[in-house]
């Protein structure tokens, strides 16, 4: 089974109507039970940093998240990748989960904000290598500033901007896979065969 969180400012009918397109049992949850039931956990994410931090905090879910993460594969998308990270700067400097250390800013671009569209993926590792300069779909103004050794693909609007990120066993889509196509469902179908043993391997 595949949990979504749900803290109330997810696309959770995308994201759970992608997953079952791929056959997958899911549940729509914020319950710590009902999370730690699960085999992989999804984190989705529209809005705001600061509005986002709010509503997890509210729920409960921060020390949930972070203590499940050590031993289920989790992904962020979009919104929720960046609250994956350590600080966010939306809305005023916020307190994100610190699963991978890094900031949320926003995008130093000459291009109008917010990036909006199709964007080709640049894969910076193997597990992604058949995914190179394949088109997927984007909706920020906000990126996330990290080490390069969390990056695993990246795209550009004017600038580089990370794309896929992951430490460990904890993934980030800055994209929408779940409105991507069949690249999406690619994407989704990768971090769903993964595991925690294979996301400790050493990074290729």
């Amino acid at each position: 089974m595949i949990a979504i969180v749900n803290y109330g400012m997810g696309n959770i009918a995308s994201v759970s109507n992608a997953l079952k397109s791929l056959g997958h049992d899911i549940c729509i949850t914020y319950s710590y039970d009902e999370l730690a039931k699960a085999s992989h956990i999804i984190l989705p994410g529209v809005g705001s940093f600061q509005a986002a931090v709010t509503e997890i905090n509210r729920r409960g879910l921060k020390d949930s998240l972070c203590e499940l993460a050590k031993r289920k594969p989790i992904l962020g998308i979009c919104l929720g990748m960046q609250l994956l990270f350590s600080d966010g700067y939306e809305g005023g400097k916020s307190k994100g989960l610190n699963l991978i250390p890094g900031t949320v800013e926003k995008i130093q671009t000459n291009l109008i904000l917010p990036h909006i569209g199709w964007n080709t993926l640049n894969i910076q590792n193997s597990q992604f290598k058949n995914l190179q300069n394949k088109h997927v779909y984007f909706v920020h103004s906000f990126e996330v500033k990290t080490k390069n050794e969390y990056i695993m693909a990246t795209t550009n609007y004017g600038v580089d901007i990370p794309a896929i990120v992951r430490k460990d066993n904890v993934y980030g889509m800055q994209f929408h896979p779940e409105k991507s196509g069949v690249v999406g469902r690619q994407l989704l179908d990768i971090f769903l065969q993964s595991t925690v043993s294979r996301m400790q391997e050493v990074r290729r």
